[in-house]
């Protein structure tokens, strides 16, 4: 098909297996990307590239533990193994647990920085080293309102996303000149599978957090998944060559 926004691009997606990740990599492969899919839930991933196949595009699954360095290295080894070169990475993978900084233990600490940062941090360093043979890329890295100081039951997670928006601009002032761009796409709050889980968890159902939310976000609704698709494919496309260093916020008018 001509005409697609990423016609011929290769994008790796962290955590693409569920949530706005696993929308984002089918929506890619619509606008004519390839696409590598890092995750856990295989099953999941197989659903999405049949998808993707159905548009006309391909894409791959590479099984990633993102508390593992050497698998977030195979991410983005196998994905330029397969398709010759990366031009987008997608970071959406995350962990959103309860932590105020009063009670938050060490073991929850660490699991947030090594899945929101630290697997991010080296993701990067992969994209860069492969967007660099290619002449260029696109990041774009998940951000949350929370990163400026967030509620007080995310402490943790706030300080991951606050991280994070360091990382996006350090990469962007340090690698312009290699046409190697980084974004950061704040993100409002949406009923993923992890965020209904949770919820779930403290005996809410997924009615009563929509409509709690309604509440609460100024413009009325919680985001819903396809509310981000149109952003990502501006920022993964040709159309954003000349866009980096900019936080993107797409959250209902919520500022926490």
């Amino acid at each position: 098909m001509m005409g697609r926004k990423l016609e011929g691009k290769v994008i790796v997606v962290s955590g693409g297996t569920k949530g706005v990740g696993r929308t984002a990599a089918e929506e890619f492969a619509r606008e004519g990307a390839r696409v590598v899919i890092g995750g856990r839930d295989e099953a999941a991933a197989l659903k999405s590239i049949r998808v993707m196949r159905a548009y006309g595009s391909d894409g791959i699954f590479v099984h990633t533990e993102l508390t593992d360095v050497g698998d977030c290295r195979r991410l983005f080894s196998q994905a330029a193994g397969e398709y010759g070169k990366v031009d987008g990475f997608f970071n959406y993978a995350g962990i959103t647990p309860v932590s105020p900084l009063d009670t938050c233990d060490e073991e929850t600490f660490n699991r947030v920085m090594d899945i929101n940062f630290r697997a991010c941090f080296f993701c990067c360093q992969e994209a860069v080293r492969y967007m660099r043979e290619n002449g260029g890329g696109s990041i774009v890295l998940t951000g949350s309102a929370h990163a400026w100081g967030g509620q007080k039951d995310r402490a943790a997670y706030a300080c991951s996303k606050g991280v994070l928006l360091t990382l996006m601009e350090h990469i962007a002032h340090n690698y312009a000149s290699e046409r190697i761009r980084c974004n950061y796409l704040t993100l409002g709050w949406t009923p993923t599978e992890g965020e209904v889980a949770l919820r779930n968890s403290q005996g809410m159902t997924e009615a009563e957090l929509r409509r709690q939310a309604a509440r609460i976000l100024p413009m009325g609704r919680m985001l819903e998944r396809a509310d981000y698709v149109e952003a990502l494919i501006y920022f993964m496309s040709d159309a954003s060559a000349m866009m980096t260093g900019s936080n993107f916020r797409i959250t209902a008018g919520e500022y926490i």
